[in-house]
């Protein structure tokens, strides 16, 4: 007996690691007019496979994000299957950034991309990138949330180009939309999205309120003296990468005027 392919198929580049987890997931939309959302690296293996599994009906190339483990696949099959991409160019060009990704077309919050078989909702969910967008596949009640929401992990936000305000702003956001399963940039699907929802919420203010009550104690204080208390539960090896996120949060509580930042001695302090 023959066994249709799913309507979103989910495909893992080979690029585990630290901050991919088991790798980063593209997705493939439809069936005769298939959506890839997200080519992920250039890895040709990668690439090849979801060129064969796309059987020449590919005919657009969205990404979540410019980051280099979800973007730079795009221009390679975009110009081997001359199709169109699909996203938001750099906001902040830093050092994470593909500065490879040209889109044809910019996307907006808001827009539609639909076709005969299924319309795609665009979503604009900055925080852990500025110009990051989340795909709703309607018909499917599926949201693609790359690196807004990752299964395994909590996202890392790293400033200026992330923003936590912007972060939990998006994250309150997905409120507004129907979906019943989260295909996340990393990791498997995640179902009770909304749950999953309140839960990085209550995660990410539970790590601001430790924040705050370790600068009380001890400010001023550097980024890397602040890693060490309020992390106290991540592995110490994990703490380079932790204070990414702690320094959005600070940077958060500065403009909530709660913190204050000294350039000079590059300590935090109690607002």
């Amino acid at each position: 007996m023959k066994v249709s392919k799913p309507f979103i198929q989910r495909v893992t580049a080979t690029n585990a690691s630290t901050f991919t987890g088991p790798g980063t997931n593209s997705y493939l939309i439809g069936k005769n007019d298939l959506t890839l959302v997200d080519p992920g690296p250039k890895i040709d293996k990668h690439l090849a496979h979801l060129e064969k599994l796309g059987g020449g009906k590919i005919k657009r190339i969205l990404v979540t994000h410019t980051h280099r483990d979800h973007s730079p696949g795009a221009k390679v099959l975009g110009e081997r299957l001359g199709v169109p991409l699909m996203g938001r160019l750099i906001a902040k060009d830093d050092s994470l950034q593909d500065r490879t990704f040209k889109p044809d077309h910019i996307l907006h919050h808001g827009d539609l991309i639909e076709t005969d078989e299924y319309t795609i909702e665009v979503i604009h969910t900055p925080g852990h990138a500025s110009n990051h967008l989340c795909y709703l596949i309607q018909e499917e009640q599926t949201m693609l949330t790359g690196d807004h929401i990752m299964n395994g992990s909590t996202v890392v936000i790293v400033h200026p180009d992330g923003s936590m305000r912007d972060y939990l702003h998006s994250l309150e956001l997905l409120r507004k939309y129907e979906f019943t399963q989260i295909g996340p940039g990393h990791g498997d699907f995640l179902q009770d999205p909304m749950g999953v929802v309140d839960w990085i919420i209550a995660h990410r203010i539970g790590r601001e309120n430790k924040v705050i009550e370790k600068l009380k104690l001890i400010s001023p204080a550097s980024s890397d003296l602040l890693v060490k208390d309020v992390y106290d539960d991540v592995d110490k090896k994990l703490h380079p990468i932790a204070i990414w996120s702690l320094e959005a949060h600070l940077f958060k509580l500065k403009e909530d005027g709660l913190a204050a930042f000294d350039p000079v001695n590059k300590t935090w302090s109690i607002g």
